[in-house]
């Protein structure tokens, strides 16, 4: 008579004299239990379903098992738990977590075939959503819509404050996003160096405010004017009085794109490429500070504020603050000139302030790309069409909106306060736990030496508050 043998379990070095064996027979057990720290986060700000919203669905519905927000709850928790990849899904569409987190524990219940489907979708269904038209057509029946996605974004800025700031500052920027393959509206950059697409972000301190994709063959600040128009007009629509000021470096210094500030009661603060005659203009200050850092040995600075028009390009004269900085230990070449044009008034703020601890601080915008790119994967732009790799380039900025989101309201105040995307991925989301189902609860059991189990505490205390 045949018996019911159990696995063979692996044996390890021996501890102390005792055994060391492993298998896999330990039940259904998450590697995301953190993901409940994500789905409290989207009930406290609505973003999956108002992103849903965003969709159209023109499929048969007493076919459909995996309805859109499903897909698209799927697809940004999924980029924030760190799976890139669309076939990472076939296999997390079983995971013993993301199912309860999305409310969904099994197929929709009316849909033929639910018995032999999973909780969530596969990558098939996940490829459909990503490679919608404008228009639905015979073969594709999901399509998205860009004008609402883009006012979303501003909206859930809007909504992450209690009152409107007095002032607010938003950073534009443009960077590269490498390509290898044959992808529409790929060329070559000669600055990067590779062929790429040049996306243009839009920031707002840690919030995300537009990522647009964009082709590489234009100038940095191309299409800046109708991207700030759209989104200071939605801004004041709520905020009538609020003061905003454009902070960019030198690839946004446009005459259009100054005038349109000028015109439409916005502060700006700009970047200003260098030339022959703007180091002229301070050779004085650069003397002085050569004559500083030869004196201390340490680089030294001078600031010059004046008055500035170009021979032809611009309409006026603006403000222009220059650095005059001289590096020793450099030779002849230690100066180090950078000048900077704005609208913002003397007596609100004089040239070391305003390029010290104003303009420098643009910097930090560049550490919020790194997030969007590197820890939440918004340059997998891999597929065919513009249109599919900027609803992917869209669903890597949701992760992104959603972990701002937990970082701005679970973890204030925190170790965690401030920890870029990845750090938040590694010590709260990727968190064994086992899941257990009975028919009154389900109850996931995690580690009791897990490291952050006091931030994990306080961050499902304020999420649920």
């Amino acid at each position: 008579m045949p018996t019911e043998c159990s696995a063979k379990g692996m044996a390890f070095a021996p501890v102390d004299g005792r055994r060391v064996v492993a298998d896999f027979a330990g039940g259904a057990i998450t590697s995301n239990a953190g993901a409940l720290l994500l789905g409290a986060t989207d009930r406290a700000i609505g973003l999956i379903e108002r992103f849903a919203g965003c969709f159209v669905d023109g499929r048969a519905g007493d076919r459909v098992m995996h309805d859109v927000s499903a897909l698209v709850g799927q697809r940004v928790l999924g980029i924030a738990l760190g799976y890139e990849d669309l076939v990472d899904h076939d296999r997390l569409r079983h995971d013993p977590l993301l199912g309860v987190v999305l409310g969904r524990l099994e197929a929709r219940p009316n849909s033929p075939g639910r018995r032999r489907c999973a909780p969530l979708a596969g990558k098939s269904t996940l490829n459909r959503l990503e490679h919608g038209t404008a228009v639905i057509d015979r073969y594709r029946r999901i399509a998205h819509e860009p004008p609402l996605i883009e006012r979303l974004f501003v909206d859930l800025f809007l909504d992450a404050h209690a009152k409107p700031p007095k002032e607010i500052v938003l950073d534009l920027d443009a960077t590269d996003d490498p390509l290898h393959g044959h992808q529409e509206g790929r060329f070559f950059h000669g600055y990067y160096d590779c062929h790429c697409y040049l996306p243009l972000y839009v920031f707002c301190a840690r919030h995300l405010l537009a990522a647009r994709l964009r082709r590489s063959n234009i100038d940095a600040s191309a299409g800046a004017v109708e991207e700030v128009a759209r989104i200071v007009g939605q801004i004041r629509e709520r905020w009538p009085r609020v003061r905003i000021i454009l902070r960019a470096d030198s690839g946004f210094a446009r005459e259009t794109l100054m005038t349109w500030c000028e015109q439409n009661r916005v502060d700006y603060l700009f970047g200003l490429a260098r030339n022959p005659r703007l180091v002229d203009y301070i050779a004085i200050e650069l003397a002085w500070a050569e004559d500083d850092a030869e004196k201390t040995g340490e680089p030294a600075r001078r600031f010059a504020d004046f008055r500035w028009t170009t021979k032809d390009s611009w309409s006026r004269r603006r403000r222009v603050v220059a650095k005059a900085e001289w590096m020793p230990g450099r030779g002849d070449n230690g100066a180090n000139p950078r000048f900077v044009v704005t609208s913002l008034k003397t007596s609100t703020y004089d040239a070391q302030t305003l390029y010290e601890q104003l303009y420098c601080a643009r910097g930090e915008m560049e550490n919020r790309i790194k997030e969007c790119q590197l820890d939440l994967f918004a340059d997998r732009t891999s597929t065919k069409t513009m249109r599919a790799n900027q609803l992917r380039l869209w669903l890597a900025s949701m992760a992104y909106v959603l972990l701002t989101a937990l970082r701005r309201i679970g973890l204030a105040h925190t170790e965690l306060a401030v920890a870029t995307c990845g750090t938040i991925r590694l010590r709260l989301l990727k968190i064994g736990a086992v899941v257990t189902k009975s028919v009154r609860r389900i109850r996931i059991a995690m580690s009791s030496a897990c490291p952050n189990a006091a931030e994990f505490r306080l961050a499902h205390a304020r999420l649920c508050r």
